[in-house]
């Protein structure tokens, strides 16, 4: 059976300032307008994640932040 490994990362919206993003006051939040080279840091971050193993579930934007879940399976302990 597949085992996994599951870690959740916040990062601060000033890691985005280059990244645009809108929240409502009911605190609806969605990417508003954002150009090609505005994601840079975005891609870095999964990149760089991702050559650690790691999967992205699912990323979260607030008025703070993001939020990203991930995953990688784990080997299993040899008996």
């Amino acid at each position: 059976m597949k085992r996994f490994e599951y870690e959740i990362t916040k990062y601060s919206a000033d890691t985005f300032d280059k990244v645009v993003y809108f929240c409502s006051k009911s605190g609806q939040c969605s990417i508003d307008e954002v150009s090609k080279d505005q994601t840079r840091t975005l891609t870095d971050i999964l990149n760089n994640r991702g050559s650690e193993g790691w999967e992205l579930v699912q990323i979260s934007f607030g008025r703070d932040g993001l939020m990203a879940y991930w995953k990688r399976s784990i080997k299993d302990k040899e008996k």
